[in-house]
């Protein structure tokens, strides 16, 4: 059994589980536990391992650390080494306070782990080493630290500190454990057998080894009263022992402390440094287990004969085992093992340690139990220290592992310090979030200001809670700007953020409600422009719109009754629900641009169709026709104006239009306007275009313009347009019917002039097959400031009562913007734009048919082409006809807002060809 235990040095754990048992005469004797812990050098030997060895007298582990365990998976763990024939019982704790086992944790430490992570991973470590201690000091009756130099470290004070207050927390717990144990009434109570004395060894580094007696010049039969190593051992006493006094480690009562020292005993041993020769220092050892062997006596002898018998040996030792680093002192020092007996002597002697001091010093408990209770102590207390126990106290582990947190404030430093300082960075923060915020403000701001705090955060905040406190500062700062200091987030049409607070929106005949939380409000963005009606008759004022709805037909609506309410009109088809609660459609596929626009331009193209309201209409053909042209079956109306084939010469016979592609669904409405990408079948519930006549073509007057209000001066004439009427008795299919060709007239006949005809007096004849239409092209700004457009860089400037002289042809043989810069800008620096709302086309009374087709583009591609509900339109002849375009464009995905200061205004345009004339007397084929 000797050889066994001590040959192979198990964990504690699984020794005190393992079944030992002893030889009946030595089940009552005593039972000396000895601790040893602290730290080693990152040299390849190992120094706690090679001082049990010596302690011990034998090679139990290997000199350069083959034999060390993996130990526990967090880095800590306590072998443990029995010595049945001196009743001592070594414990040896490994940490990452040891050079290899530091190597491991760094290696297992991940590369990406930030500093908090990093942090994290160390302070567990650091906690489950302090666990390990107090399991050493509550189980032990001698403690050596070990330091592999000859400095105290005055670390130490802060960790005894710790340890002093984690076992004043963790005292419940362990007796709680071990009240059933067969132990004495003060161990139950104090936890532990007697209060630990603690040795400290300590090893001289090469700079201040000690030469032998010879080579000092010393006679070595005279030596000197103290050595040079026992004086550095006397002061590192006096150093050590006013330190723990000073912070109260050590007190007069010692039975209260975490620990001991003796008054009267030496507490500090210093070893001389090791040999320099590796090689020599392995043949030492050699020799020196050779010579145990030699002089080791066959009888087994305990107690205090023990000692003395191997005191005797000592002396008897060669040179060679002298030089060793535990057994070679100089003359007048006493070796490792004699300083440690000392001390071990008084516990297996039963006389204990009375180390307290004072006037009154209070006698301290002291108990040497025997293997067996002992070891059912120390298991019930590892039970609840380290976690391993079984079902049954799993709780008390957990609740000693929630007592850990009385560590932080001894042991972690950098993160007390971390801690302090981002405290004092985020008041810091907050001021620089809060610095120039307005009541209410957007998420835009919201962010920037909280980089700005994050900034001044960063330049004061240092440590490992770095990363913490910057998540608070963020959590701080989102709860502040949403407590009544969230701006809706809502923008306008016209790109313009809604100015309320959050709140939410009226329903469905609801009042507003401000005192509610949150308020009942409708978008508003303080934003007001004035706006012309549906025919351009009257001017008011509106609101910034939130919705296409507002923008593109309530606002008209509003002023139906006013103005233009009993204007003929060209009623658009709409959606005409056949259930009450009509849905919008979901799921749907839109068609790419360019599929959309070869479909349309390979229809063949027809007349417009007008809807179901009571107004007069003007739209020949059937209803099924005009719904199908709604749903795209039209001409393409990229084509050049007053071509003569639109009658279908040179076509080929299209397919005729199933009835799902004429019928649109009564079932299902578009939610957004019509466009490009709009699936077939489908029509919103509302039109954002209008289509009216202000009266006949004598009307308008060229002379005088459009009397109207909003116009700029002379920027109110309609630009003339020249068209060619076939004459009934010419029989030449193939004339031109072009207005920007001229044609002769036919021999031996003499043009009659056309009386009260679209020229109007002043006028050169005219041949009978020509015809006067106008055009106008009228921008508004959001001021009301109105303007005929000459091009699409030019305003219409008539001089005198001449009228316009620029011809309608470079208006309609280009694309015209949607937007083009006011004539007169503001005094701010921001830049105004007039937006093409309406289109006046003036149809003669001519046999004439006058098509309308308008396409418009709101933005850079791939943006849809929107057009009205019925792609093309057939104007009836002799009529003022005013096209209002949408105010605000917007599709299923979000709105096309208005080009900022620096987008190019190409981008937003009016296709060309959005007019075709052609005659209506064409010859049949």
């Amino acid at each position: 059994m000797k050889e066994v235990n001590m040959a192979a040095p198990v964990s504690v754990d699984a020794f005190l589980r393992a079944a030992v048992s002893e030889d009946a005469e030595h089940r009552d004797d005593g039972l000396c536990v000895v601790g040893i812990f602290g730290k080693s050098s990152t040299q390849l030997g190992v120094l706690k391992e090679s001082l049990v060895n010596t302690l011990a007298d034998k090679h139990v582990f290997s000199v350069f650390g083959g034999g060390d365990e993996e130990g526990d998976g967090d880095g800590c763990g306590i072998q443990a080494l029995y010595d049945p024939d001196n009743r001592i019982l070594y414990l040896l704790l490994t940490s990452v306070c040891d050079g290899r086992r530091l190597l491991r944790a760094c290696r297992s430490q991940s590369t990406s782990a930030g500093h908090a992570e990093a942090q994290d991973f160390w302070k567990t470590l650091e906690r489950q080493h302090c666990l390990r201690l107090l399991y050493l000091f509550s189980v032990c009756h001698v403690l050596l630290l070990v330091h592999p130099n000859h400095t105290f470290d005055v670390t130490y004070d802060r960790l005894f500190r710790a340890l002093d207050a984690l076992r004043q927390k963790a005292l419940p717990l362990i007796r709680a454990a071990v009240k059933d144990c067969p132990v004495s009434k003060e161990w139950k109570v104090n936890c532990r057998p007697c209060p630990p004395r603690l040795l400290f060894f300590f090893q001289m580094s090469g700079s201040l080894k000690v030469p032998n007696g010879s080579e000092s010049g010393v006679h070595p039969d005279k030596p000197k009263k103290h050595s040079p190593r026992r004086r550095l051992q006397h002061a590192l006493e006096d150093q050590i022992y006013r330190i723990f006094r000073k912070s109260r480690v050590l007190t007069n009562q010692s039975g209260n402390c975490l620990f001991t020292v003796p008054a009267n005993q030496a507490f500090v041993y210093v070893a001389p440094a090791p040999e320099e020769d590796p090689a020599g220092a392995l043949l030492a050892q050699l020799r020196s287990n050779c010579a145990l062997s030699e002089h080791d006596p066959g009888a087994v002898v305990t107690g205090p004969r023990r000692y003395q018998q191997m005191r005797r040996s000592t002396r008897q030792m060669t040179a060679d085992y002298a030089s060793v680093m535990a057994s070679a002192q100089p003359v007048g020092d006493c070796t490792l093992k004699e300083f440690l007996w000392q001390h071990v002597e008084l516990v297996l002697t039963k006389k204990g340690f009375d180390d307290s001091v004072g006037r009154n010093p209070q006698p301290c408990h002291f108990e040497l139990p025997s293997f067996s209770k002992w070891a059912q102590v120390a298991l019930k207390i590892h039970q609840v220290l380290s976690g391993g126990a079984e079902d049954d106290s799993t709780e008390p582990a957990l609740r000693a592992q929630a007592q850990l947190k009385v560590l932080d404030g001894f042991m972690d430093a950098d993160a007390k310090f971390s801690e302090n300082r981002c405290q004092k960075a985020l008041p810091l923060a907050h001021g620089a979030y809060q610095s120039n915020l307005p009541h209410n403000y957007t998420t835009a701001v919201h962010k920037n200001q909280l980089a700005q705090a994050l900034r001044v955060y960063s330049q004061h905040a240092r440590g490992v809670a770095f990363q913490r406190y910057a998540l608070q500062l963020h959590d701080d700062c989102y709860k502040f700007w949403s407590n009544g200091h969230q701006l809706c987030e809502e923008r306008s049409l016209s790109d313009q953020h809604c100015v309320h607070k959050f709140h939410l929106l009226p329903k469905d005949g609801e009042s507003t409600d401000v005192d509610h939380n949150p308020p009942i409000l409708n978008h508003n963005s303080r934003g007001r422009t004035t706006s012309s009606c549906n025919c351009g008759r009257k001017q008011a004022a509106r609101e910034d719109p939130f919705d296409v709805q507002a923008a593109n037909y309530d606002f008209y609506q509003g002023l139906e009754e006013k103005c233009c309410g009993k204007l003929e009109r060209i009623n658009l088809p709409v959606f005409q629900p056949s259930t009450p609660d009509p849905s919008p459609a979901s799921d749907r596929t839109p068609r790419p641009l360019c599929e959309a626009d070869g479909e349309r331009s390979k229809e063949p193209s027809g007349g417009g169709g007008g809807g179901g309201s009571a107004q007069p209409s003007h739209t020949p053909g059937d209803t099924s026709l005009s719904l199908a042209l709604s749903l795209g079956q039209s001409t393409d109306s990229l084509g050049p104006y007053g071509e003569g084939e639109a009658s279908g010469e040179g076509q080929a016979p299209q397919k005729r239009p199933s009835l799902a592609d004429r019928q649109p669904s009564t079932v299902e409405y578009l939610p957004g306007m019509m466009h490009s990408g709009c699936p077939k079948g489908l029509l919103p519930k509302f039109s954002s275009w209008s289509l009216v006549k202000l009266g006949p073509a004598k009307w308008y007057n060229c002379h005088v313009g459009l009397e109207q209000p909003g116009f700029l001066p002379a920027a109110s004439f309609l630009l003339p347009w020249d068209l060619l009427v076939r004459s009934r008795s010419d029989d030449d299919p193939s004339e031109a019917q072009d207005g920007g060709a001229s044609s002769w007239p036919t021999p031996n006949k003499t043009p009659a002039s056309k009386r009260g005809g679209v020229g109007g007096p002043g006028r050169s004849r005219r041949r009978d097959d020509t015809a006067r239409a106008y055009v106008g092209f009228e921008y508004e700004d959001g001021r009301g400031r109105r303007f005929i457009s000459a091009g699409p860089d030019k305003v219409v400037k008539a001089l005198g009562s001449s009228g316009a002289k620029e011809p309608a042809g470079r208006v309609l043989n280009a694309d015209m913007p949607l937007y083009v810069p006011a004539p007169s800008q503001g005094r701010g620096v921001k830049a105004h734009f007039a937006q093409l709302v309406r289109l006046f086309v003036v149809v003669p009374d001519a046999p004439l048919e006058v098509t309308l087709s308008p396409q418009v583009q709101p933005g850079p591609p791939p943006c849809p082409l929107f057009h009205p509900e019925l792609a093309e339109v057939t104007l009836p002849p002799d009529g003022v006809w005013v096209l209002r375009f949408p105010y605000a464009y917007a599709t299923d995905v979000g709105p096309c807002y208005p080009p900022k200061e620096n987008q190019p205004l190409a981008n937003y345009k009016v296709l060309r060809g959005i007019l075709r004339a052609s005659a209506t007397n064409t010859q049949p084929q």
